[in-house]
């Protein structure tokens, strides 16, 4: 029988491909979304590369949704805390309801979901939390990067509380990665990825391997750890995003 993974925001981009991955390393995925035609393409997609998938329409803001999915499985062996929402705004314009949003969205239903889930894990399990390279700070950001910020001190404060029951906490922290929602932004991607040490963008599955290398067994002496996935953007400090 196969181990079980909870993956939020899996109907495209970094999601689908960490259900993808996840699936070839042989563990059945639970695909989330609120988008039932994407996690529909996700599912069909993992089980034509010959892996186990289910999916689960599910707003990750929605206890009673969060409830039923958990509930479902008797045990989870992970989890990807991936799903979020992002939007720029200069900061003069971002609004109150702007920023609270984004925490309600990216930090508090990202706890809530891991609290849901820790429940049904048993003697051992992986948790992955997606932050963002942003969290470093960038212009047009303040309130997306204060709250994968703080996604950053969720996933320390969670590894520390959780670690003697076998569960590992880590962070996965893209940098500027090819995605439909970078497409959908305008900018220019040939000088995007000029500005990058490595000469390139980022794809979505150079973040599903950092995932998949936080879900192995192989990794249980390691927790409380952010992995950026950047390219090397991040060694100059704390530069645009």
């Amino acid at each position: 029988m196969k181990d079980w993974v909870l993956i939020t925001g899996a109907g495209g981009g970094i999601g689908r491909a960490a259900a993808l991955r996840l699936a070839a390393d042989g563990f059945a995925v639970c695909a989330t979304d609120v988008d039932e035609t994407a996690l529909r393409q996700t599912e069909t997609l993992v089980r034509e590369a010959g892996g186990e998938a289910d999916m689960a329409v599910m707003d990750i803001s929605r206890a009673d949704q969060v409830d039923a999915v958990v509930n479902s499985r008797p045990q989870w062996a992970g989890l990807v805390n991936n799903a979020g929402v992002y939007w720029t705004k200069p900061f003069d314009e971002i609004s109150t309801d702007d920023f609270e949003r984004q925490f309600a969205v990216n930090v508090t239903a990202m706890f809530a979901v891991s609290k849901a889930v820790v429940a049904r894990m048993g003697g051992r399990g992986r948790i992955v939390n997606l932050s963002s390279r942003a969290a470093l700070g960038g212009r047009n950001n303040t309130h997306y990067a204060s709250a994968k910020a703080a996604i950053l001190g969720l996933t320390k404060s969670m590894a520390l509380e959780l670690a003697p029951r076998g569960i590992t906490v880590n962070a996965v922290a893209p940098g500027v990665i090819l995605t439909d929602m970078l497409r959908k932004r305008g900018d220019d991607l040939a000088v995007l990825a000029a500005e990058q040490p490595v000469g390139r963008l980022g794809a979505v599955e150079d973040v599903a391997h950092a995932i998949s290398f936080f879900l192995d067994p192989r990794a249980d002496f390691i927790t409380g750890q952010v992995l950026l996935v950047d390219g090397g953007r991040s060694i100059g400090g704390a530069n645009p995003f």
